[in-house]
């Protein structure tokens, strides 16, 4: 499924330690967008035209998508940079410009690309990154992918995630009638294929750490179990019989382990099932209902939500020790949390007046966040470098209308909402944001 790349570093030039260094403030948002001025692209040897133009586009969109960035226009620009030439800074103050990336694409003799740039700090006048890619041919979007991710992570010092992708159900039909099918997408939308077929009842898709496979819950022949599927060979395989309704399956940070819900004698407990040893543990106990399972990112706690305190509500579990601790008292019913790659924040989904809400808290319960409200939404899942989360919202019906789920996404101060497009006709469900690519 995937396609390797090799990337070779030609060389990082730092900002000078004597001025203030050129930096994104993340946490502010979209309040001042840094202007950038992407160039069109030098090209060498055989290089399709419309793939150097499709790399400058999906690199402006992906930074432009942020919010933190402001993409210059190109009939603004005041002269054309080689590479290796030094621009006139002057001339690109003048437009306002912050960030000129100079960029030359060559097509080799074994079918592929490569891919140098340069990014300018137009203000400090001096070049603040470096890079070079090589990629074949047919993986020329990722190579724009990782391109932006560069640029993004030289400017705010945090991970990139435009080289990455989305799994969610993808459902399809009447409203009454409507066939679920497992999907996946890039980040931004492109390419969206399907991964089950439509006789096959799917949910709650989740990546392996290692984006190796994809562990999901399927009703085959009516019979609910948890399914893994290998990205790279299609291949599915059962995790095992349970004995009873299962749902909600998540790895463990390490990939050797999946978290469970399952439902014996009428009791919804977490299982833990060792990949390895196909063993099943459990662990949550009492008459009360404990789902939606989600690992720390080191593995040892795990939040999940309970209706325990007699309100649905997100507690912590130590794994080592099996202490249970709750994190939520706010108004309302608290639902899927879901831990941040960097440990710092879980993210919810919260009920109150009719109304649902997605929100993160710090993994103490605490300085709790609403970031979008609407009729209906839930499933809220981590970008890599843990600055967005994409989740799905569903319209409510008006006058017979059919109910329309969306992916959207948002960044963690509640600032740059947006869908991501979908064909014409699919809805998008539980949508699970993948690590970086391999």
């Amino acid at each position: 499924m995937f396609k390797k790349l090799l990337m070779l570093v030609l060389g990082v030039v730092l900002a000078l330690p004597a001025r203030a260094e050129l930096k994104v403030d993340i946490v502010a948002g979209a309040a001042n967008p840094i202007s950038i001025a992407v160039q069109k692209f030098e090209v060498a040897g055989d290089v399709r035209s419309k793939d150097a133009a499709m790399i400058r586009e999906v690199v402006e969109a992906d930074l432009k998508r942020t919010g933190l960035f402001r993409i210059v226009n190109h009939d603004a620009f005041p002269e054309y940079v080689k590479m290796h030439e030094m621009p006139n800074f002057k001339s690109w103050a003048a437009i306002k410009t912050q960030v000129l990336v100079q960029t030359k694409m060559t097509a080799e003799s074994d079918n592929r690309y490569k891919l140098e740039f340069f990014v300018w700090d137009v203000d400090g006048r001096e070049q603040i990154e470096a890079q070079s890619l090589v990629a074949s041919r047919g993986s020329a979007r990722r190579l724009a992918h990782i391109m932006a991710d560069a640029i993004y992570e030289r400017l705010t010092g945090e991970i990139g995630y435009f080289d990455t992708q989305i799994v969610f159900i993808a459902e399809t039909g009447p409203v009454h009638n409507r066939t679920k099918r497992m999907a996946i997408m890039d980040q931004d939308g492109y390419g969206m294929r399907y991964l089950s077929d439509a006789d096959s009842f799917v949910m709650s898709p989740h990546f392996s750490p290692n984006m190796r496979s994809i562990v999901f819950l399927s009703y085959y022949n009516d019979d609910p179990m948890v399914w893994s599927l290998d990205l790279d060979t299609g291949e599915q395989r059962r995790f095992g019989q349970f004995g009873g309704m299962n749902f909600a399956p998540r790895f463990s940070p390490d990939g050797s382990r999946v978290a469970i819900s399952l439902v014996k004698k009428g009791i919804t407990h977490i299982y833990e099932y060792n990949i390895e040893t196909k063993e099943l543990r459990q662990l949550t106990f009492g008459s009360s209902i404990n789902t939606s399972p989600s690992y720390s990112p080191d593995g040892k706690k795990m939040a999940f939500n309970s209706d325990r305190s007699g309100r649905q509500q997100i507690h912590v579990l130590d794994l080592e020790t099996g202490a249970v601790e709750r994190l939520t008292y706010g108004a309302g019913r608290y639902a899927t949390p879901a831990w941040s790659p960097d440990g710092q924040f879980i993210a919810f989904t919260k009920i109150a007046d009719d109304t649902f809400y997605v929100g993160v808290m710090d993994p103490r319960g605490r300085n709790e966040k609403i970031l979008a409200g609407g009729w209906f939404m839930e499933a809220p899942s981590w970008a890599p470098g843990s600055r967005r989360i994409v989740y799905y919202e569903t319209e409510k019906a008006i006058d017979g209308i059919e109910r329309i789920s969306h992916i959207r996404s948002v960044d963690i101060t509640g600032q740059n909402i947006y869908d991501i497009e979908l064909p014409d006709g699919v809805n998008g469900l539980e949508p699970t944001w993948s690590p970086k690519l391999p």
